[in-house]
């Protein structure tokens, strides 16, 4: 096949349409559920209260508005895939937000701006303060400006929204590469969003992974845990087979989500065994690496150690071989030349994977 017929053939799976709707339609569309903006989402995306201002003084002034992708389900809904901060936004300074639990987010107040300082302490609506109230005129310019809207349409390819929503908020995006994950985990399968966030929430991981504020707020456990799920028991062809992990985790997260045959109730089990045992073993020094002259761990977390140790405790817990001396062995890693030379600076993850996870499962099976 050649690439104009593979074009021809792809433009064919995807169906969209455009127009332009008003911000009052779009309003509408919101309080009548016929739009879902993913309000778990809201998590992921931190706009402040400045860059919230800014979109409303973008649209007081006629500066154009990128436009919002959505995607038609089955059901005639339109699901947000770009341009939910815009629109979450706009809810909330017109006062019709809600949270994940369907109760009122709070009214937003505008701050001053360079251009517009009188937009200082403004809301949509105040009973209380007249003075610090929109106008008729003005709620109606932000009620007749235009959005325009690009559909993917319900006829097009089913994985459509979700490549279309990677590519949108990947590379130039606020959000870490698990968060954008999450999100097309709530829209692909919400419980298995929660499940996965509920092993990553489990206190023996917590405790081994113990990660600083940052990555927390980045989603970095809920990675970790997926990875977990990916990676303990993958097979030496898949190894070899990587190219991008980023790419390669997120394949295979929409694989595991929508596969009614994943046993997540092992998975569990498994889990919470492993990091349950290296709780007990080596609490919050699980992942962390270990000096052979001070003979102690010590430093923060590190990926190339959890590769190793979880995936191996993991891998062989799953296949019913002992673990043992889990401390030693996980000391005894930092002087073998087959970590050492594929765990430093500069090697990619697509080299290291497929050299010392075979590595760790063959340290921790007690077997040897």
């Amino acid at each position: 096949m050649s690439l104009l017929d593979e074009v021809n053939e792809k433009r064919k799976e995807i169906r969209t349409d455009g127009y332009a709707m008003s911000i009052s339609e779009w309003g509408s569309l919101y309080e009548s559920k016929e739009i879902d903006i993913h309000p778990e989402f809201q998590r992921f995306y931190r706009w402040s209260d400045t860059q919230k201002t800014n979109l409303i003084e973008s649209i007081l002034l006629g500066i154009p508005i990128p436009p919002v992708f959505v995607s038609q389900r089955k059901d005639g809904i339109w699901d947000v895939v770009d341009g939910l901060q815009r629109l979450s936004t706009i809810y909330q300074f017109m006062g019709i937000l809600k949270d994940e639990n369907s109760n009122n987010v709070e009214p937003l107040t505008l701050s001053a701006t360079n251009y517009l300082p009188s937009l200082g302490g403004k809301k949509w609506n105040n009973p209380d303060d007249e003075n610090n109230s929109f106008s008729q005129e003005l709620r109606l310019i932000i009620k007749r400006s235009k959005i325009n809207v690009s559909i993917v349409l319900k006829e097009s390819d089913e994985t459509a929204k979700y490549d279309l929503f990677q590519r949108l908020n990947t590379g130039g995006s606020d959000l870490s590469p698990q968060e954008v994950r999450n999100c097309i985990l709530v829209m692909l399968n919400k419980e298995f969003y929660n499940w996965l966030q509920s092993l990553a929430s489990y206190p023996s991981f917590q405790e081994c992974i113990a990660l600083s504020e940052r990555p927390l707020k980045e989603s970095y456990d809920l990675e970790l845990a997926l990875r977990f799920l990916i990676f303990s028991d993958i097979d030496a062809e898949q190894l070899e087979k990587l190219g991008d992990v980023g790419i390669f985790i997120t394949e295979k997260m929409r694989n595991i989500a929508i596969n009614d045959d994943f046993d997540k109730v092992s998975w569990e089990a498994l889990f919470k065994k492993t990091f349950d045992l290296l709780r007990d073993n080596l609490s919050d020094e699980s992942f962390k690496r270990y000096s052979t002259d001070k003979q102690k761990f010590s430093g923060g977390f590190l990926l190339s150690q959890y590769e190793v140790v979880a995936y191996g405790v993991g891998y062989n817990l799953k296949n019913g071989n002992p673990v043992i001396d889990l401390r030693r062995k996980a000391a005894g890693i930092w002087s073998d030349q087959r970590y050492t030379d594929w765990s430093g600076s500069g090697i990619t993850a697509t080299r290291r994977l497929p050299r010392i996870l075979p590595f760790g499962r063959e340290v921790f099976d007690g077997n040897n």
